[in-house]
C-alpha cells in the first residue's frame, strides 16, 4: 500500500512514519509513505500557500494552486488511482471500520490543512472525503494524518509479528478490548487472574469475551446498542453485570 502525505512539515510526517510498526511495515515493503510539501508547488519568489480569506477575518486561509498542483503530481507518480482524504474537525468521525476499509485501498493521500483551512473550491473537486480524529481543533492535519498512516499501516498483512493481535484490538469486532496481565503473577498492585494461568484455552476465551462485554458496557454502551449479541454474549453479559453489582456493594460496604 502507498500513502501520500501533501503537507508543509514533511519532516515530520516522515519522522513520525519511519517508527514502531509502521517503520517495520516500510522497512518490510509492504507500506510506502511518500510527503509532497505545496510550498514546492507555488509559483511566486516567496512560496507562498495562503492568503487572507475573503470577507475579512483573522486567520489565513490554504490557496487553490499549490495544493491542486501538488495533488496532481501526487496522483501522477503511481498508476493506482488514489483516495484523497482531508483531514478536518469537521469531517466524519474515524472509526476502527473506516480503517479497515481505507487498509485495503492500494493508495490513499493525506491532505494536511494549516491556518484557517483550506479553500472550500478545491475541497469540493480534489477531495474524495473529510475525516475527523475527534471533536477538538489541532493546528494543522498533521497529527490527524499520522494517526491514520498508523491505523492503515499496522493492517497491512505482515506488519505486525502476530497477526491475531489486531483481530483482538478494541473495535475489531464492535467490542472494547479485554484486560491483559504479563508476569510476574503476583504483585503489590494485585494478581493475574487464575483463569489465566489454567491453560483452559476454553475457559481462557470465555473469560476475555465476559471482560470484553463487560468492559464495553461499562465504558462505551453505545457500542453494545450498535451490536446484536448472540445467546452466548448475552449470557456473560449478564455475569459480568451481576459479578459487577456484587463488586460495587462490597465496596460501598467496605467504606
Amino acid at each position: 500500500m502507498r500513502i501520500d502525505v501533501v503537507t508543509l512539515f514533511p519532516d515530520f510526517m516522515r519522522q513520525c512514519a519511519s517508527v514502531g510498526v509502521v517503520g517495520r511495515a516500510q522497512q518490510r515493503e509492504l507500506l510506502q509513505v511518500e510527503t509532497w510539501n505545496p510550498r514546492d508547488f507555488a509559483t511566486d519568489n516567496y512560496r507562498t500557500v495562503d492568503g487572507r480569506t475573503c470577507g475579512g477575518g483573522p486567520g489565513m486561509v490554504m490557496l487553490i494552486q499549490p495544493l491542486r498542483d501538488a495533488l496532481k503530481a501526487v496522483r501522477e507518480a503511481a498508476p493506482e488511482p488514489v483516495h484523497v482524504v482531508y483531514l478536518s474537525p469537521q469531517g466524519a468521525r474515524l472509526t476502527q471500520g473506516r480503517v479497515e476499509a481505507l487498509a485495503k485501498m492500494p493508495r490513499i493521500a493525506l491532505l494536511c490543512g494549516r491556518y484557517e483551512g483550506v479553500d472550500e473550491r478545491l475541497l469540493a473537486h480534489e477531495v474524495d472525503e473529510e475525516l475527523s480524529i475527534g471533536d477538538y481543533v489541532l493546528s494543522g492535519g498533521e497529527l490527524g494524518a499520522a494517526v491514520i498512516i498508523d491505523a492503515v499501516g499496522r493492517l497491512q498483512d505482515g506488519a505486525l509479528n502476530d497477526a491475531q493481535s489486531a483481530q483482538q484490538d478494541s473495535f475489531s469486532d464492535g467490542l472494547l478490548d479485554c484486560p491483559h496481565y504479563a508476569k510476574p503473577v503476583h504483585d503489590t498492585l494485585g494478581d493475574v487472574p487464575e483463569v489465566l494461568l489454567s491453560g483452559d484455552h476454553a475457559a481462557i476465551r470465555r473469560w476475555r469475551l465476559k471482560q470484553s462485554l463487560g468492559r464495553t458496557w461499562l465504558r462505551r454502551p453505545d457500542l453494545l446498542a450498535q451490536r446484536a449479541l448472540d445467546a452466548e454474549s448475552r449470557a456473560l453479559l449478564d455475569e459480568f453485570r451481576r459479578e459487577h453489582a456484587q463488586q460495587t456493594r462490597h465496596d460501598d460496604t467496605a467504606h
